[in-house]
């Protein structure tokens, strides 16, 4: 079979899989399978395809033919994996949720969590405008402070779930959740930040219907997918344009003039650069699957493995620099050698480029054997997670926590690292919201109680 044999074999295991969920009745837009395959088509598929002239100029085919091999025989072994494991007895082992709600609680909750993100927005405007405080004369405590825009996003999931509640309806509090969090996502729209604003859009299409224990229409998923990839492009757009001022008439101008097809380049169907020579890219390995030929080609020929290190971070990123003040980014040392030594171009130690994607991490984690593995572990995960909220998909907690994470799923493949959702956003922001109502709402059930307890 020749290269682009297997990456077409990729798209129709993909397509092959979603015609037979939907023929049977058995596709769940919110399960995170879909989200990790959405993720999968972009960056192995499309890119695979409009870059495979550039991959084999420069690393020839037989490293863009392992690489499209490995796409299309990892894809198999994950879905093996996701659907032959026994993921309902395993959630079955998971600690039970609270059953009670407590609107009070969310209502205390929200305000403080509204107002923090409000904050955090301002602080990242005001430096997007040039009008933001000198960084050296910002205390580290402020700036950790600035870095938790997303408990707006927490607020109005909590809201809306809470207002959606069948048994105990309050319209004021989804109008306002609702608001909350549209706002949130226009806000980070401006900010030019494209993953804030399209898990804003997710969550809240997310958390309207399942807190009914519903499913959107095809139309209404249709018009999630072109919006979510609307947000994506006017994000990027806006982020990296010359020809607006950095204002909100400015924002308001780029928005009008804007183009849909600008949407076909931010997917990579299209070059975004091939009419522009002045400022065309010199390398594309700065694309997710740009960067997994280079590990492919450098990784361990020209540069050793990780073995994994950069997972630590998943536990290291939660202990202060106070505490450690020595600390290392475990798995950067090993990342930029990587780099320096295959890449087309000269990279520095400070090196902090762009994201090399699922298959370029698992190729540094260990070659054919990460891959396996970590392959692995992420269907064993996200099957039985989703296992978890299929069978607690009634309760108002299980509800706001699947809105706030399941699309997790498409950050563990279009990053540098599966687990960077955890550590670089969830686990700071979502983990200890969820743990405190998980709290103050296992308090509200007397001993021995298992029914919904109105509170």
């Amino acid at each position: 079979m020749t290269d682009e044999s297997y990456i077409l074999c990729t798209a129709l295991v993909i397509a092959g899989l979603f015609a037979f969920q939907v023929i049977t009745k058995k596709f769940d837009p919110f399960a995170p399978i879909w989200l990790f395959l959405v993720g999968y088509v972009h960056l192995y598929v499309v890119q695979a395809m409009s870059l495979r002239e550039w991959g084999v100029g420069v690393r020839g085919i037989e490293i863009v033919t392992a690489a499209n091999l490995r796409i299309l025989w990892a894809l198999i072994w994950f879905l093996a994996i996701y659907y032959l494991i026994p993921g309902k007895w395993l959630a079955r082992a998971l600690p039970r949720p609270p059953e009670a709600w407590s609107v009070g609680a969310v209502c205390t909750v929200s305000p403080f969590l509204i107002a923090w993100g409000l904050v955090c927005a301002y602080a990242v405007i005001k430096q997007s405008m040039g009008l933001g405080d000198d960084p050296n004369s910002v205390s580290a405590e402020v700036v950790l402070l600035r870095s938790f825009p997303f408990v707006m996003m927490v607020a109005g999931v909590l809201l809306i779930v809470s207002g959606r509640q069948e048994s105990n309806k309050n319209p004021l509090l989804l109008a306002f959740g609702l608001l909350i969090a549209a706002s949130y996502v226009l806000i980070w729209t401006f900010n030019g930040k494209r993953s804030h604003s399209l898990i804003g859009l997710l969550s809240t299409v997310c958390a309207f219907y399942i807190s009914r224990e519903k499913r959107p229409s095809w139309p209404v998923l249709i018009g999630t997918a072109v919006s979510g990839a609307l947000v994506v492009t006017l994000s990027i757009g806006w982020r990296n344009n010359p020809n607006y001022e950095r204002t909100i008439s400015g924002f308001v101008q780029y928005v009008g003039d804007f183009q849909f097809t600008n949407v076909l380049k931010s997917i990579d169907l299209e070059d975004e650069y091939a009419d522009d020579s002045l400022n065309k890219l010199k390398t594309y390995e700065s694309k997710e699957y740009g960067g997994f030929l280079l590990m492919l080609d450098t990784v361990p020929e020209k540069s050793d493995y990780d073995f994994g290190a950069n997972y630590l971070r998943t536990f290291s990123t939660f202990i202060p620099r106070l505490v450690w003040p020595d600390k290392p980014i475990y798995g950067r040392e090993e990342w930029i050698k990587a780099w320096q030594a295959g890449s087309e171009m000269k990279r520095d130690d400070d090196f902090t480029g762009p994201a090399i994607g699922l298959h370029g991490a698992t190729q540094l984690n260990g070659g054919t054997v990460g891959t396996l593995f970590v392959f692995a572990v992420i269907a064993v995960f996200l099957r039985t997670v989703y296992e978890y909220f299929r069978k607690y998909d009634h309760l108002p907690w299980v509800q706001v926590w699947w809105a706030l994470s399941y699309f997790n799923a498409w950050f563990m493949v279009v990053n540098d690292d599966p687990m960077i959702w955890f550590y670089y956003n969830w686990g700071f922001t979502t983990m200890p919201s969820l743990a405190l109502l998980w709290g103050m709402n296992k308090a509200l059930v007397p001993a021995g109680r298992t029914s919904l307890v109105p509170a």
